[in-house]
């Protein structure tokens, strides 16, 4: 352990002098009552689940979906620009509420509680490219199991990058900066393929037959997207916006409204109205549409992401570190391995809650409504236990993401000082009052 100035609250970690992990601080003992405590606030907020928890993800679910259908019907008008602007943003936002506060918690089982069969992690399917069975089995039992392992948990880095210094340098990792621009942008891809095991299919060492079934459920699930988004949705407004018009123009010339494309077979039918501009337009501007509002999505959700795992203040571990661990220590991985974001309940929201992302480790299972409930406890855990608790606004952790991204496709790179035992902020008296955090 090292001291950078005078304050005893200024002390770092670092990984490489004895002691200074914070797997090796504690005796096994604390490490059991640390675990202990933490069960016992888990089991603690279970044991108080009931109708008012239930309730809120009922409300999210129809605020979800009243914003996603009013977004779609606002896009029939979306020839016009201002019409494409508000749901392109309704979209992407709708888009943004329906994978992180509801299919990635949901997929979770966190409101398995409720034993309601439309809100449960068995029958909940979402609107990304992943299919629900293969995330959750590297997510759900992967990540979640071996968390920041190297080695063996394949979201650290996702196969592709280097994001620790445990990682050895390859010269291939002189493209992160472009891999890691192509994986925010299609994020959603990213996420569908990454149980299919990429190490495994390098080495050799993949049953083909589960290869092929996985890349058969991939597909099914891309194409449903592609369909549905880039196809039917665009063809949809086209429709509407050429039956509004047509409709329009019949009330004042039945007979041009009819001369005007609804005369003749269905082949002359369908040609009239892909040629009509009132048809292409509407097309064009919807796909355009769901294309951006799905970019939102993807980069809004690679921001929270990297953020939550991925900052210098995040430790990772090595399988030598960790062998032989017991609950106790599950728990104390879990909390020293995340990052949380700072911010108010509507970016709490917007984050699947995942701005907490300390809390989500520790309670996977926990409803994520919850979380921000328990954090002060958290971190007065952490405070007696002379341990780090990671948190920092939203730009100084994406910030940070992208700075070790860069140091680490380079060969080289030393691992960086790591956050202090936790001192909750003194509130200044002179700040209006205002909480000092977060």
């Amino acid at each position: 352990m090292t001291v950078t100035d005078a304050d005893p609250d200024q002390i770092v970690y670092d990984g490489t002098i004895p002691g200074g992990h914070p797997l090796h601080r504690l005796t096994p003992e604390q490490v059991e009552e640390l675990g202990r405590e933490l069960q016992a606030l888990h089991d603690e907020v279970y044991a108080d689940l009931n109708d008012t928890d239930a309730a809120y993800i009922r409300r999210i679910i129809k605020i979800q979906r009243t914003l996603a259908a009013g977004s779609r019907a606002t896009l029939v008008a979306s020839r016009f620009w201002p019409a494409w602007l508000l749901g392109t943003a309704g979209l992407g936002t709708a888009k943004i509420l329906e994978n992180m506060e509801l299919g990635h918690n949901i997929l979770h089982g966190q409101w398995d509680w409720m034993n309601d069969p439309n809100i449960h992690s068995s029958t909940w399917d979402w609107d990304t490219a992943s299919p629900a069975s293969a995330w959750k089995h590297s997510h759900n039992y992967v990540h979640h199991t071996y968390t920041n392992i190297v080695g063996k948990d394949k979201d650290v880095g996702y196969e592709i990058m280097r994001v620790d210094e445990k990682q050895p340098w390859e010269p291939r990792y002189l493209g992160q900066p472009l891999y890691n621009a192509l994986l925010a942008l299609l994020f959603e891809y990213g996420v569908a393929v990454h149980d299919l095991d990429v190490d495994a299919i390098r080495a050799g060492t993949k049953d083909p037959a589960e290869f092929r079934e996985q890349m058969r459920e991939i597909g099914k699930k891309v194409l449903g997207q592609v369909l549905k988004d880039y196809v039917a949705w665009p063809a949809v407004s086209g429709l509407l916006m050429t039956l509004t018009e047509v409709g329009a123009i019949a009330l004042f010339n039945p007979e041009a409204a009819i001369g005007d494309g609804l005369r003749g077979g269905a082949g002359n039918v369908l040609k009239r109205l892909v040629r009509r501009r009132s048809f292409r337009e509407p097309f064009r501007a919807t796909l355009k549409a769901n294309v951006a509002a799905n970019l939102i999505r993807n980069l809004w959700t690679y921001s929270i992401i990297f953020c939550g795992h991925f900052p210098e203040q995040a430790w990772t571990f090595t399988e030598e570190e960790v062998a032989n661990e017991t609950r106790g220590g599950w728990y104390l991985r879990q909390l020293i391995g995340a990052a949380n974001i700072d911010g108010g309940p509507l970016f709490h929201i917007m984050s699947g809650n995942l701005s907490f992302q300390v809390e989500h480790h520790l309670f996977p299972d926990m409803p994520s409504s919850r979380y921000q409930e328990i954090a002060p406890r958290v971190r007065e855990i952490c405070e007696r236990y002379d341990l780090p608790y990671n948190t920092g606004p939203f730009f100084k952790q994406i910030g940070s993401v992208q700075k070790k991204l860069l140091r680490l496709s380079l060969p080289g790179g030393g691992p960086w000082p790591k956050p202090g035992p936790w001192r909750e902020p003194v509130a200044d008296k002179t700040d209006a009052g205002l909480p000092a955090f977060p």
